[in-house]
């Protein structure tokens, strides 16, 4: 989804960001801030995720905040579900996004 959103807006994104390998924005405005909120949002310590939140609230604004908020639990939901089910990834799926999982070893991460 990242890769075909990125294609359809013309803009050019470093996926690498969300695997913590960019060290970097992603090429997103507030990139760093928003990364940093979801590694603690999904990570245990919750005085830094409450820190980050006015953060991101700041950088974004209580819209944004809302939707990022959403979209992190969206795409924690969907991966969990998947993988919880053991809802395969279907051969044409597989293929067509074989290059990005590999370079950015997606496959190494279990929900």
């Amino acid at each position: 989804m990242l890769r075909e959103s990125s294609t359809a807006t013309g803009e050019s994104y470093d996926l690498t960001a969300i695997v913590g390998s960019g060290g970097a924005d992603g090429g997103v405005p507030n990139g760093m801030v928003l990364v940093a909120f979801v590694d603690a949002v999904l990570g245990s310590d919750e005085g830094q995720c409450s820190d980050l939140r006015d953060n991101v609230r700041h950088a974004v604004g209580d819209a944004g905040f809302v939707d990022v908020c959403a979209t992190i639990a969206s795409f924690n939901a969907v991966v969990k579900l998947a993988d919880g089910t053991g809802i395969p990834l279907e051969d044409w799926k597989e293929n067509r996004t074989r290059d990005i999982r590999d370079a950015l070893s997606i496959d190494a991460f279990r929900a």
